[in-house]
């Protein structure tokens, strides 16, 4: 039984839809266009006379520094022109869909050489299809694990080794042992052989000296030939020496994978059939859910008034979708996203607006969750803290009587989160700087967000999180801790000279200057240093035969510190959210046309 079908995720959306409490689908749109002319709201969706001079003085600080989102109400009722429009059309899509699927599984059953296997798999991954096709790929792996691959190319077993580690097998690196050359290099036939070990070497874990030196070949080779490359390859290097593929954001690239593909002629012809299909369908989806953040998030902007909160729901939704892209986990990328926009809502009130003591009051009110104490607040932010509460009895609403109990979890976690924002507060007030960049992860890779999105990004899925799961993720396992450390240090690598016009609490990078007295040079190279330690840790963890978690739930954490590579590369693309436009046009607007 394969873990996601078309025609029953497709059946589960009306459900949730009415499993939503206190909105009116088919005209909230419109009340929210006449409650906005109405009552004086500015095109940020503040009300001009609800903000008091010390409100506006706030704002003033710290105007300009984020960039409006682009998408305001674009996905309210956005009809996408791929989307069938009737049942009866939906229904003959989605068993087309099966039907290709079905052609495809015989395809991977009939593969027979290590090589083609191998390479179906990975073109099956880069297309987002692998979660239609699941039992066969289990299949196909547990066979080629014990495959005879000293044969093969580089390549081939670079492509072997990075595929079962992808999946948690624990494959030995000395299968690239009969590679090395006298001089310390690697004998390499291609520049696809090389880009395959380059990639593969970054699913190393601590030790692993062969993969290092992987590394520091491949990237000084491929470096050296980028001048040279052109087309789809010279994309792939390009794209690898930025981010090995193992930590890329598969769903991100998929479209460009399906074109890449069909104009290579690289990936049999049903195959990208399939891939197309699927890729409208997923984007109905996706549009569906877009719908109803938008309309959750314009309920708490407008309600709300709220003038310090940045309008990333979309940003947010890309994030979350980027953790799980499977049509059968809808409600769980609308609560995942629901916490992340709260999350960044909460940011906004302690970095950029409240003061210590609304911050202080406002944290009790949080850890009460009660807003009785909040009469001392400002307006604004007693609206906010209503609306959190109240968006957490939407999520509880969204769960089954059976599945409530994760709720006591995602509350703590919520409290952890304003705790450790009330206290970086107060080390900006004091001007603390952390003496080490351990003291300053105590309390930096909590308000990061890392410990609270793994537990949500549980809270949504179905019966396989179980209450031991969440134990496990409430624990804070190691694996979750690696993927603060590397939110907190990217985020910190890119942001830290945005973080200098403003107030604002001390970055790693302060921290590593203080223990170390070593210039802002030194210091980012040696916070990138620990961030590829921590990625190490990881992958220690990933493969960790201890870690007897389902894949399905391990597989949401590695995918939450795949998306922090993406948005913290080479700048912060969260904050700088226009850079993000591409990415969500061509995943959520951009139908593939499809001909009968």
């Amino acid at each position: 039984m394969r873990t996601c079908s078309y025609i029953s995720a497709a059946a589960a959306s009306p459900p949730l839809r009415q499993q939503w409490p206190g909105i009116s689908w088919r005209h909230h749109s419109r009340q929210l266009q006449c409650r906005r002319s109405q009552q004086g709201y500015s095109a940020a969706g503040t009300r001009h006379d609800d903000l008091d001079d010390q409100g506006d003085s706030r704002l003033r600080q710290n105007a300009g520094i984020f960039q409006p989102s682009i998408w305001g109400d674009f996905f309210l009722g956005y009809s996408n022109p791929a989307a069938p429009n009737s049942l009866p059309q939906q229904i003959q899509m989605e068993e087309r869909a099966d039907k290709l699927r079905e052609e495809v599984a015989e395809m991977i059953a009939s593969s027979t050489t290590t090589a083609s296997r191998l390479h179906l798999i990975d073109a099956l991954e880069r297309l987002c299809l692998d979660h239609l096709f699941e039992q066969e790929i289990s299949a196909v792996l547990a066979q080629v694990e014990t495959a005879d691959v000293s044969d093969c190319d580089l390549g081939t077993v670079a492509l072997w080794f990075c595929l079962l580690r992808k999946h948690r097998y624990t494959v030995s690196p000395d299968v690239f042992v009969r590679f090395k050359d006298d001089e310390g290099g690697f004998l390499v036939d291609s520049p696809k052989d090389l880009l395959n070990f380059y990639n593969a070497a970054h699913m190393r874990t601590h030790g692993e000296v062969i993969l290092e030196e992987a590394i520091l070949f491949g990237r000084r080779r491929l470096e050296t030939m980028i001048p040279y490359m052109e087309g789809s390859l010279a994309h792939e290097i390009k794209s690898a020496l930025e981010i090995p593929l193992p930590r890329r954001v598969r769903i991100y690239e998929s479209k460009y994978y399906i074109s890449t593909y069909e104009k290579d002629a690289t990936v049999h012809e049903k195959v990208l059939q399939l891939a197309k299909l699927n890729s409208n369908i997923m984007q109905c989806h996706h549009q569906h859910e877009l719908d109803i953040i938008t309309r959750w998030w314009k309920d708490i902007q407008i309600e709300s008034r709220l003038p310090f909160a940045r309008d990333r729901v979309v940003e947010c939704y890309l994030w979350m979708l980027g953790v799980y892209y499977e049509p059968c986990y809808s409600r769980g990328r609308i609560i995942l996203t629901m916490i992340m926009a709260i999350a960044v809502l909460l940011d906004d009130i302690y970095d950029s607006y409240a003061t210590p003591e609304e911050c202080e009051l406002f944290t009790r009110c949080i850890q009460s969750w009660d807003s009785k104490g909040a009469h001392d607040l400002p307006e604004c932010m007693k609206f906010a803290l209503e609306k959190i509460l109240d968006s957490y009895e939407t999520i509880e609403n969204l769960l089954q009587p059976e599945e409530k109990y994760r709720m006591p979890y995602l509350r703590y976690f919520t409290d952890d989160l304003v705790r450790s924002f009330n206290i970086e507060v107060k080390m900006l007030q004091e001007g603390y700087i952390p003496k080490s960049v351990e003291e300053h992860l105590k309390v930096s890779i909590r308000t990061v967000g890392s410990p609270i999105f793994s537990c949500a990004s549980f809270v949504g899925m179905h019966d396989i999180a179980t209450e031991d799961c969440f134990h496990w993720v409430s624990s804070e396992p190691k694996m979750v801790q690696a993927l603060s450390v590397i939110l907190r240090l990217v985020d910190d690598l890119q942001s830290y000279e945005r973080e200098q016009l403003i107030p604002h609490v001390a970055s790693t990078i302060n921290s590593y200057m203080k223990e170390h007295n070593v210039s802002i040079e030194v210091a980012r190279e040696q916070i990138h240093v620990l961030k590829e330690d921590s990625w190490k840790d990881f992958n220690s963890e990933w493969l960790n035969p201890d870690n007897t978690y389902p894949k399905q739930l391990l597989d949401r954490i590695f995918n939450l510190t795949r998306i922090v590579e993406f948005m913290y590369n080479q700048e912060d693309k969260f904050t700088n959210c226009h850079n993000l436009k591409d990415t969500i046009h061509s995943l959520l607007v951009e139908p593939f046309m499809i001909h009968t």
